[in-house]
């Protein structure tokens, strides 16, 4: 090819990441059947979350009893106001805070320790993996009758199997007091849902590389080393997404505090204190302004874990 063709070609070739004319076209066609495809999934996707929402948001601005449908009156914020000055509800809250911070974060060291074991383990891989998730494939509710006949004063087993630590004795009812009665059921949300921080954590630890901890190791990097200075720091997106998913699944615990206690000992949490007030009491305008004030308090959640990893979702894909 001559000099003068190949300026030609040059010439009318297009630059490096400019699309050409039929390619952008053809894109732009592809992104408006892609549109079309997802738009019966978007309005079935809003007709099923956002429309509660919405209803739950509306019938919170009124004074309104099932029992007594003819006296519904509108009082705006009044709920609201009547809630955030409850120290009932802060109390609740407090449980439910007290409950995420310590089983996600007890999951967290825990899940972690099984995922490099997954990881790492040669022989009988597969087998390791299922019996690690027997526990989360067992009903949450099943799960709870277990774990209450475990702690039970009269038939459990704790008490004699652990009388050899300092705060357990034979006479120990976990059931009786505020603490021991969250402890319990603190250790059954651990136990039923380690696996699933477990499995999240391991599907980060597989896209480490082995060359870079291999570097590290070349370089005289100590176990710790490699640990703080290289798995984590390349783990940051997959620890991000099992706190963020645990941590909003642990504060809006339920079964086992139903189970167990039955909000007994002052255990109750948020998601328990709407259950009394919509399905007991049946005050549907203060059980309604509950769950609006559940969903916010998700949301900030959700907006402050994001926030503290400071992880760009779309650069860990690769997209960008």
């Amino acid at each position: 090819m001559s000099a003068t063709a190949r300026e030609e070609v040059r010439k009318t070739a297009p630059k490096t990441g400019q699309r050409s004319g039929p390619a952008t076209e053809r894109g732009a066609a592809e992104e408006r059947l892609g549109r079309r495809l997802v738009l019966p999934a978007v309005a079935i996707m809003l007709l099923v979350t956002a429309w509660p929402m919405l209803r739950a948001l509306y019938l919170s601005l009124f004074r309104y009893r099932l029992t007594t449908p003819d006296d519904r009156s509108f009082v705006f914020l009044g709920n609201y106001g009547t809630i955030l000055s409850d120290p009932l509800f802060w109390r609740d809250t407090w449980n439910t805070v007290l409950i995420m911070v310590v089983t996600v974060g007890v999951e967290l060291v825990v899940g972690f320790a099984f995922a490099m074991v997954m990881h790492r383990i040669i022989f009988a891989r597969g087998l390791m993996r299922t019996s690690i998730l027997i526990p989360y494939g067992i009903i949450t509710v099943v799960s709870a009758f277990a774990w209450q006949f475990t702690f039970s004063i009269n038939n459990g087993y704790i008490n004699s199997w652990f009388d050899w630590l300092p705060f357990i004795d034979p006479d120990t009812n976990w059931f009786g007091d505020h603490w021991h009665a969250m402890t319990a059921i603190m250790v059954s949300e651990i136990w039923k849902t380690t696996p699933f921080m477990s499995l999240l954590l391991l599907a980060g630890l597989s896209q480490v590389s082995e060359d870079m901890l291999e570097a590290a190791k070349v370089d005289g990097a100590t176990w710790w080393q490699r640990l703080w200075k290289v798995i984590l720091p390349n783990m940051r997106a997959a620890i991000m997404v099992a706190v963020l998913f645990r941590a909003l699944d642990a504060f809006r615990i339920f079964d086992n505090i139903f189970v167990m206690t039955r909000g007994a000992q002052n255990t109750e949490s948020s998601s328990f204190l709407t259950y009394r007030q919509v399905i007991e009491q049946m005050q549907l305008g203060m059980g309604s302004a509950l769950s609006v004030l559940l969903f916010l308090t998700v949301l900030l959640l959700a907006y402050l874990i994001v926030k503290a990893f400071k992880v760009d979702l779309a650069q860990a894909r690769g997209e960008v």
